[in-house]
């Protein structure tokens, strides 16, 4: 058994998310001058979190956003830096390039809701849950194969830091911390990606893993589409089965976080 937390990063902005341009794969921007200060804020906010392992999306946008939380980095200078297509952006086909409000005319032409629309050429929520749950399987994969033998993934470890969980999980709304959720946990896995990948995915936590909640924390909060450095963690324990690794429990410690977006951090990092 192996438990880790799990941080996700959302890219910093770019002059496409300020002008409301669909972005998605086909689209490689890179951060504006406000998403690198948003990227340096995250970088500060987790600088003394100490990450196991890290996986980026391969775009340019959040490869960017996972060197400058690496650099701010106190603890993980020598972590490598897994760039996986697993997590890119959901694909938007034709609509990629253009304004958000042309998806929305497109949706209602179509006759359905914005959200379930699959403009031609792009991915359907469903392919992008598909690419989720491959990557999560890689990702149990490595940390096992990563730190199985490191004396870390004993019942031990995994039993208190499963009490740990479930006892943070009961007292009410949390200090808003860096490190909210980590008592007991010694491994964590840093992930940057996207906006509309990372909305999937927490759905999926929520809805197919049955993952458990903070008390206090409404659904519409969960699911509601992450700010540009946004930042969520989960806590997971994966154990062995017949056809392998699988997903025993998960705990979701916070979604969507933004203190580090104070107008007073920002102004620190540009002073």
């Amino acid at each position: 058994m192996l438990t880790f937390s799990l941080t996700v990063v959302r890219h910093g902005e770019t002059q496409y998310n300020k002008e409301k341009l669909l972005q998605g794969q086909g689209v490689d921007t890179s951060l504006s001058e406000p998403g690198l200060q948003q990227a340096e804020a995250a970088g500060l906010y987790l600088r003394e979190l100490r990450f196991s392992n890290v996986f980026v999306s391969n775009l340019q946008r959040a490869r960017q956003t996972a060197e400058i939380i690496m650099r701010n980095n106190v603890h993980s200078s020598g972590v490598e830096m897994v760039f996986d297509p697993l997590l890119r952006e959901r694909g938007f086909g034709i609509a990629e390039g253009r304004p958000k409000e042309d998806l929305k005319n497109m949706a209602n032409a179509a006759g359905q809701s914005c959200r379930d629309y699959t403009p031609p050429g792009g991915e359907t929520l469903e392919q992008v849950r598909l690419r989720c749950k491959k990557f999560l399987k890689s990702l149990y994969q490595r940390m096992v194969d990563d730190h199985s033998c490191s004396g870390q993934s004993s019942a031990a470890v995994g039993t208190e830091a499963g009490a740990g969980a479930a006892e943070s999980g009961t007292d009410g709304p949390l200090a808003g911390l860096p490190d909210d959720g980590m008592d007991g946990v010694p491994l964590h896995a840093l992930v940057v990606s996207h906006g509309a990948y990372i909305r999937v995915a927490v759905r999926h936590f929520v809805e197919d893993l049955q993952c458990s909640l903070p008390q206090g924390l409404k659904m519409s909060k969960v699911l509601s589409a992450c700010p540009n450095t946004g930042i969520s963690r989960f806590v997971l324990t994966v154990s062995p089965s017949e056809s392998g690794l699988a997903l025993s429990a998960v705990r979701c410690v916070f979604t969507n976080r933004k203190d580090h977006l104070t107008s007073r951090n920002i102004c620190y990092i540009t002073h």
